[in-house]
Order: structure tokens, then sequence, then C-alpha cells
């Protein structure tokens, strides 16, 4: 079985907490897109976990992979290592595999990316991790792989082949060209590489020899749909592709060989950094889901913008991955509001529609439609079953489920791992 996981909002749905969920049900958990500029955060018992590279599923029995789609910072991969070792979980060649055609994020692409957002008259909110501009070599074919990083010659060869091009493009943006070839830099970067020499893998042959043997893989996104470099609200957008099909591009994985794939959706929305965000709650409402949800940003501590449940985005999130269940997170975090909006349309230059428009400048001038249901006062982070939610929950849940056409399979009331149950 081939599992597809993904944000359907704007990130920070709770997407490794369900991971960390079900990741015992999966012989491979995989991570296909992205860098360090996204973070999941899994707490088992009074332990939290903050990953960013490194897949959810590596708190359980799952081997975990990093795929060639990903960008990686080896120094955000060396301390999650250590992080994990630290309580008690042993990372080796059987537990971890990259694969040698992984991008890596140089030190020169950090700088390029910090200089290019200080010099815009309007912010991206990029996390100036460098990945933008790791993804941008990646294409232009300058990329510095990971099958190069392990090996020290093909390293320093690579390094100075491009170092002339780097340093022209460092030195035009007013930083200081030496980081290209800072000899410090280097050799960290030759340690790193034979650090990792030993998890080296081709994760595209290796899925699919797991699913010819009849293993269950799980494929697990980074960010949100509507962050989407292509379908999202651009140019407020991540670098890589989030939605569904960018698993089996960026893994290597065929579309016929897909059989599931999961929404993981907040019961309201939630956004950090620029863009659109119709629903959003600006005043002390927005602050208290805000304060509630622990809404602050699991890889750079800013705080997320709130918003009501938008069900056009959610349209076409679900027209983009196709998918087919939803778990539904953090509905804890509405208990004591009253009432509780979902907005189920917009009004734009005077005319109802019930989909977002496809332009960004247009999505900005859309005006939410509300339809509003009564609020629960009852604290829900020990509920363990939907028949255990007060009535208003789980006409609210069954409300969002009647308006997105595709079923809820989970509910999430809380942060730890066993605050999560199974609808039915």
């Amino acid at each position: 079985m081939f599992t597809i996981i993904t944000g359907a909002q704007f990130g920070d749905e709770g997407k490794g907490k369900i991971v960390d969920l079900i990741a015992k049900d999966y012989d491979i958990v995989s991570r296909f897109q992205g860098g360090n500029n996204a973070g999941h955060t899994v707490r088992v018992g009074d332990v939290t976990y903050k990953l960013h590279l490194i897949p959810s599923g590596i708190l359980l029995n799952a081997r975990v992979l990093i795929g060639p789609g990903v960008v990686l910072n080896p120094e955000v991969l060396a301390e999650e290592i250590t992080m994990l070792e630290k309580h008690g979980i042993e990372i080796n060649a059987k537990k971890l595999g990259i694969d040698a055609k992984t991008s890596i994020i140089m030190p020169y692409h950090t700088e390029m990316d910090e200089l290019r957002e200080a010099s815009r008259e309007q912010k991206i909110g990029t996390t100036k991790r460098g990945v933008g501009y790791a993804y941008i070599d990646k294409v232009a074919r300058d990329e510095i792989r990971m099958a190069e990083l392990v090996d020290s010659k093909h390293f320093l060869t690579r390094l100075k082949e491009l170092a002339p091009q780097k340093e022209r493009e460092v030195a035009a943006m007013g930083g200081d060209p030496k980081i290209v070839m800072d000899p410090i830099l280097i050799e960290k970067y030759i340690q790193f590489g034979r650090k990792f020499t030993k998890y080296i893998t081709d994760v595209s042959r290796e899925i699919n020899k797991a699913l010819d043997e009849g293993k269950c893989v799980m494929a697990e996104a980074s960010q949100g749909t509507h962050l989407d470099v292509i379908h999202g609200t651009q140019k407020f957008v991540t670098s890589s592709s989030t939605i569904a099909g960018s698993a089996c591009a960026n893994l290597g994985v065929g579309p016929t060989r897909v059989d599931n794939v999961i929404a993981i959706v907040k019961a309201y929305i939630t956004r950090v950094g620029e863009g659109p965000l119709p629903t959003e709650l600006t005043g002390e409402l927005g602050e208290k889901i805000q304060n509630a949800g622990c809404e602050f940003g699991t890889t750079t501590g800013r705080s997320r913008r709130c918003g009501w449940f938008d069900l056009p985005l959610m349209k076409k999130a679900i027209a983009l991955n196709g998918y087919t269940e939803i778990s539904l997170t953090k509905l804890d975090v509405l208990t004591g509001i009253n009432p509780i909006r979902i907005c189920i349309g917009y009004n734009y230059k005077g005319e109802n529609v019930d989909y977002p428009p496809e332009l960004t400048d247009d999505l900005l001038e859309c005006k939410p439609i509300y339809e509003d249901l009564p609020g629960w006062e009852n604290n829900l982070t020990a509920v363990k079953a939907l028949e255990e939610l007060p009535e208003n929950a789980r006409h609210y849940v069954k409300r969002l489920e009647e308006l997105m056409k595709v079923s809820i399979s989970y509910i999430s009331v809380g942060p730890d791992r066993i605050q999560t149950f199974r609808k039915y």
C-alpha cells in the first residue's frame, strides 16, 4: 500500500503528529520535498521532538527515507540525529536512508536567501534557510548532490567549478563572496559527508521494491497545499511542489501505485508570513485561537495568523490532491468560542463564488461569506471517541464533513500522541 500525506491548508496542520500516529502500520516513511524551512512537532509523553528533515516515522519502527526532491542542510540533519540519539533513538543505516541525488543547501544559498529577502520592498516571508536558492541551482543544474558531498574529492571539484559564478552572485547582492570558499565551512561540510556516507540509497528503487513485496509505504509532505510553488498563492509560496502528485515525481513512484491520499486539516486555518488569508481574525479572538493552539512556528518561532475554516480553499486542496480521507486536528482549540464560523464562499467583485480565484491579487479582494454554528464549553483534551464529544462539537465535525464531501477518519484534540482518535 502506498499512502501520501499532505497538508491541505498553509502548512502547520499537524502532519508530524498524524504521521507519528499511523507510522506503526507502515514499513517505510519517506519525505519527498522541501527542506528545513518546515518543522514537524511530535509530542510523546513528556518529550517534544521537533523535526525539520527526518520524517516523523523515525519515532516508531518504520525505515525513514529522505528523497531526491528534498533540499538538505547537512548541519541541520546532523543536529537532528544528535537530538534523537540523546533521547535514546538509534540512527543507523538500517533506520535512515538518503537518496544520492538529494540536493545540498550550501552556506552561500542561505546568504543569498537572506540578502534577497532584505532587499525586497514587499516581503515574501521566507524562512531564510536557503531552500529557494538550492532549488534554483537544482533546476539550473548547478547543484551539489549528496553523492558528491560524501566523496570529498568530487565535492571539492564541483565546488571549485561553481565558485566563480557563486562568488559573483553573492557579491552582486551585496554579500561577502568569501563565504563560497571559506575553508572552515568547506571542512565542516567534508566532515558531514563522511558522517552521512553510510546512509546513501536509491529511494525510488527501494520504495518500488517494497511495494512489489506487499509492504506499506507512506510519503510525507512538508508545508501545505496553498504554499505549492505552482498552485499556491504565488508569490507567497514555498519553493517546491507540496501537493500529492509531487510525491510520485519526487520519489520516483508511478501514480498508479497510489492507494490513499490523506489530508491533514486544522479545525480552523493558520498562515505564517505574508500572503492572503481571507478569513483572518486580527483582534482578540484571533489572539485567543493563536494562544490556545500554540500557533508559533516550529522552524522560526514566528506567530501564525489565525482565521476561520475556509471551505473554498479546502475545495481547491481536495481538487489538487485527490484526497481519500481527512484527519482533522486541533478541534480542542475552538472550545469556548461561540459562535464558530465556517467560510462557505466569497463575495468577489459583487458576485458570490464557492471556489477561490486563481490569482493571488484576486484572492486578496475576496470577502468571506459565513455560516455560523453553535460552540461548546467542554474541554476536549481527554476525549477518546466521537461519542464523547459534546453535541455541538460533533455537529461541527459532521458539518465540515458534509461540506468537504470527504470522510474524516481521525480527530485530534491535543498535541500528545494519545490525543488523537479514529472517528469510527
